[in-house]
């Protein structure tokens, strides 16, 4: 099992990455989808370990939403670039 000191920091790493994709998206005219989706699929899975450990349901979900979201996203950028391509 994680210490939960641990999986606070994993958290907090998580939540880094999230704020990160978010403030990329907003900055930055034309983003990467895939540096996009995939910090905000890092991000949803390290929240996710610290969720474990700290329990909070509500939380919990969003994260497998927000997953989710990424994953769909993830998949769209690829189909996209393999059209292009």
């Amino acid at each position: 099992m994680i210490h939960p000191d641990v999986a606070t920091f994993v958290g907090f790493l998580g939540m880094a990455c999230i704020i990160a994709a978010y403030a990329y998206l907003t900055w930055k005219p034309e983003p990467n989808p895939f540096l996009l989706h995939g910090t905000n699929l890092a991000g949803a899975a390290l929240l996710t370990v610290s969720l474990v450990v700290h329990t909070n349901w509500p939380s919990l979900v969003l994260e497998g939403f927000w997953a989710a979201i990424a994953l769909w996203g993830l998949a769209k950028a690829v189909r996209d670039h393999r059209s292009r391509s």
